[in-house]
């Protein structure tokens, strides 16, 4: 008798499900190809600086592999069974939000602001009006359509950071639909709102020069909900000990989020200019101390120095210095990224504690690094590195940190409460949660037929 199980190929109940993503994707293609094209979007502009020109091009490609590098990351610590599916949940983000961010999303991002909450849809959509033209608010040295793929880049890689909170749980098709829309309903409306000249954080006074709060606070505090409304895994359940499935992909993922968080960071500088070197250096720094913080945290509490311990510490030094790389000096990264470090790991050893079962512990290291980071900056921000920010707590900017604390506030609770509304709009339409023997198959040959 054939098995009910038939690795590789869909029911026709679930062949026709994705008939509609599919034919949402013809009807993008068809209006791409007859959008209306003006010459003036193409010609040269007497403004662009070819030096950045020239980094902004390699910080773009520099994020890019930032989200490759997460799924090495990701892939590496879940079990044996899920491992195609998690790294794959990563990838794909790629091409969705590549397609969404072109379609609309740079548009309610960076279009022209309607109240400092969120970018009119139709002022860039479709790219209309994103050429090689410089744009004196966003990209007054670079083409406006250079700026819009850096920023694409980010977008890319914060609902991919989510995906570990739910790993070997999830199911495919329903993740595509949620990360559609937490990019558009959570990730654009806090772009907007704290990069665009006039989004109503940036003009309250808030600092982020790269997304401490707009990336991984987001996507932390969208984990915890994920987490939470997902339920626990059935090992969880049953107490089993979580075996990563392959340590050394995990080293080759922090090694490439560690190179590509450069540009991440000091591209941020959209400049080939001293502040970018100093976001280089306050990167590299914060993660170094990071690294070390959490392993010798480690040993005082008896646990043997890891290599998961370096690499989970590494990166949230990246994530916590994120906010802060361009506005703090030196020195100041080490302390951010030595005390993000100890920060999170307590947070690891109390969330192991409850009942929890945040998979790869997102947001103790994204959530909460992002917080801490972005705390610390309204702490340490010195306008003698860069005069173009504002002093923090420690220089007597004691506004700058009551603006930062209230930003955290307002950014924790948007993004729990609207994640919530998604999850729950997202398992409405397509159950998030597979099926109990789906799960114990592990994801890889359940959701996509495939094994390692």
């Amino acid at each position: 008798m054939e098995s009910s199980i038939t690795f590789g190929n869909l029911t026709a109940k679930k062949q026709k499900l994705w008939i509609i993503p599919f034919v949402l994707l013809c009807l993008v293609s068809i209006i791409g190809v007859f959008q209306p094209l003006s010459a003036s979007w193409f010609a040269n502009d007497s403004k662009i600086v070819v030096a950045d020109v020239a980094w902004m091009l390699t910080a773009t490609g520099l994020v890019l592999l930032m989200t490759p590098g997460l799924a090495f990351f990701y892939g590496g610590m879940v079990g044996k069974k899920s491992v195609i599916s998690t790294m794959l949940q990563s990838f794909i983000a790629m091409g969705v939000i590549s397609i969404v961010w072109v379609l609309v999303g740079f548009s309610l991002a960076f279009g022209d602001s309607v109240g400092g909450f969120i970018g009119n849809p139709f002022t860039f959509m479709m790219f209309k009006g994103v050429g090689t033209q410089t744009h004196e608010q966003l990209s007054p040295t670079v083409p406006l359509l250079l700026f819009a793929m850096f920023q694409l880049k980010f977008a890319i890689i914060t609902p991919a950071l989510i995906t570990g909170s739910f790993a070997e749980r999830v199911r495919f098709s329903s993740y595509l639909l949620f990360m559609v829309l937490f990019c558009l309903f959570v990730y654009c409306p806090l772009a907007h709102w704290t990069w665009h000249p006039d989004g109503f954080l940036r003009k309250m006074g808030v600092l982020d020069f790269a997304g401490g709060t707009v990336v991984h606070l987001s996507a932390g505090c969208a984990a915890f909900v994920g987490a939470w409304f997902l339920k626990r895994r059935q090992s969880h359940l049953a107490k089993e000990t979580h075996n990563p499935a392959n340590i050394p992909f995990v080293l080759l993922g922090t090694g490439m989020l560690w190179f590509g968080w450069f540009g991440f960071n000091a591209g941020s500088a959209l400049s080939a200019s001293g502040l970018a070197v100093l976001a280089f250096a306050t990167t590299n720094t914060a993660s170094a101390s990071a690294a070390l913080s959490w392993i010798f945290f480690d040993a005082i509490r008896g646990r043997k120095p890891s290599a998961m311990g370096a690499c989970i510490g590494a990166v949230v030094g990246l994530v916590a210095i994120t906010p802060a790389a361009g506005f703090v000096s030196i020195g100041t990264s080490i302390f951010i990224g030595t005390f993000a470090s100890v920060i999170s790991n307590l947070v690891v050893h109390y969330k192991n504690k409850s009942t929890l079962d945040d998979t790869l512990d997102v947001f103790p290291c994204h959530g909460v690094g992002g917080a801490t980071g972005m705390l610390l900056t309204g702490v340490f921000a010195t306008t003698i590195v860069n005069s173009t920010g504002a002093n923090g707590l420690l220089y007597g900017g004691t506004q700058l940190f009551l603006n930062h604390l209230i930003a955290l506030l307002i950014t924790i609770v948007f993004s729990v409460g609207v994640s919530y509304i998604l999850y729950q709009i997202t398992n409405k339409l397509i159950r998030m949660r597979v099926k109990t023997e789906d799960e114990l198959i592990g994801l890889d040959m359940s959701q996509h037929g495939e094994s390692l």
